[in-house]
């Protein structure tokens, strides 16, 4: 037992590591700004990473982006050993705060900890696993309930994968999702956490709640999460019944040859790419031979682009079917962007002032231009848009993206009009 303490304590889960989590609560808690309020103008810079187990073709990227709102409240997590379980193991996680940060911050840093102590050394697979994710689900809610200052607000949903030799297990709650893409489709995808799905409705009514404008209580807008005590006050309730759950869905999926990757993401992404559109994306852009860091961050441009008003992360997880760099894709590429580059310049050359993005999305939209990204479309494109960086695109992107006042899943609602 002292051994896997200590292993334990690697990936986080001490003593002091529990003294350390309630200083982050803390100090998390005195960040100024206004949870959900929205900037003048977008912050597009992102932090990318990513790297390569020892197991011969699992690999992984990251990116991140804050977007036009005031505050960064998205986290995540990988690890790409376990320690204490055999080569092939690896724990992936996407945590989308609201509120405020620390619910998700807590769970990035926590949460693979408590999935490490309820795996075990040798756990059976695969419903010793998939009861080991709820268990550790749970646990980590109660652990940040235990530093929550009390009657304060937040909470954060949450989506993780597990990799062992056998299976993937996908574990969520709330609206943060994460698809397989298997044989150049998606063959799964996580269903979101809402108040109005017949079964969450129906604990929530057993608690003592109400449903209201797709709403619980009329104000949240997922009905599992990590964090949000207020709504897990229910007498005599388990923590699995109340109001708001942290127990998540666990799919076991058995590992096959033909898997390619796992896309973990927060619901800015969702908001604006549909499943099918970001599993087509992906592929094509490993096609590329892009690295998975920065097919995400390509990811999370194109979603700015098409109107994404959120914090935005997303992660890509390949396995050893994943596409593989093409000769004939790149040339195609290559040309693509020669010929949009061509266009661009021919309009800023023949305009008298230089013309918006918007001004030269709808141009350019008007054409015929075959072999554009799938599913994303012009919107990936938008580098070869303007005159400068992409990052310099935050100054034109008002021009596409109207400001408007947009809720959060934590905020009350203010007109019932809008789901």
């Amino acid at each position: 037992m002292a051994a896997f303490a200590r292993l334990l304590e690697r990936l986080g889960w001490s003593p002091r590591a529990q003294e350390t989590a309630k200083q982050e609560v803390e100090v998390e808690r005195r960040v100024p700004g206004e949870p959900g309020g929205l900037l003048a103008a977008p912050r597009c810079s992102q932090r990318l990473h990513g790297g390569a187990a020892a197991a011969p073709g699992l690999r992984f990227g990251a990116s991140a982006v804050q977007g036009w709102r005031t505050r960064m409240e998205d986290a995540h997590c990988a690890r790409l050993a376990l320690p204490g379980l055999p080569s092939g193991w690896a724990f992936f996680a996407v945590l989308d705060g609201h509120g405020g940060a620390r619910a998700a911050r807590f769970g990035a840093r926590h949460l693979p900890g408590h999935v490490l102590g309820e795996l075990g050394p040798a756990p059976r697979e695969p419903e010793e696993v998939r009861q080991a994710l709820r268990s550790a689900f749970l646990r980590a809610d109660a652990h940040l309930r235990a530093l929550w200052p009390r009657s304060d607000p937040g909470g954060s949903t949450a989506v993780a994968l597990l990799v062992s030799p056998r299976f993937l297990y996908l574990a969520h709650c709330g609206d943060s999702r994460a698809l397989l893409s298997r044989s150049g489709s998606m063959a799964f995808c996580t269903e979101d956490h809402r108040p109005h799905r017949p079964r969450e409705r129906e604990r929530i009514h057993d608690a003592g709640g109400t449903v209201r404008r797709r709403r619980i209580e009329g104000s949240l807008a997922v009905s599992r999460a990590l964090g949000d005590f207020a709504y897990k006050q229910a007498p005599g309730r388990p923590p699995e019944l109340q109001l708001v759950s942290a127990e998540p869905e666990v799919a076991a999926l058995a590992r096959q040859a033909e898997d390619e990757f796992v896309l973990l993401a927060s619901d800015g992404v969702w908001d604006t790419l549909s499943g099918a559109d970001l599993a087509g994306l992906v592929a094509s852009r490993l096609r590329l031979g892009l690295a998975p860091e920065q097919l995400c961050a390509q990811l999370l441009d194109t979603c700015l682009c098409k109107g994404s008003l959120d914090n935005m992360t997303c992660m890509v997880v390949c396995f050893p079917g994943a596409p593989r760099p093409c000769e004939e894709t790149i040339r195609k590429e290559m040309a693509l962007d020669a010929a949009l580059s061509h266009k661009v310049a021919e309009l800023y050359s023949s305009a008298q002032e230089p013309p918006c993005l918007n001004t030269v999305f709808r141009t350019l939209a008007s054409e015929d231009i075959p072999g554009l990204p799938p599913g994303a479309g012009l919107h990936s494109k938008a580098s070869l848009c303007s005159p400068g960086p992409l990052s310099l695109l935050k100054h034109t992107l008002s021009s596409v993206i109207p400001q408007r006042n947009v809720r959060r899943r934590g905020e009350m609602v203010r007109n019932p009009r809008h789901p």
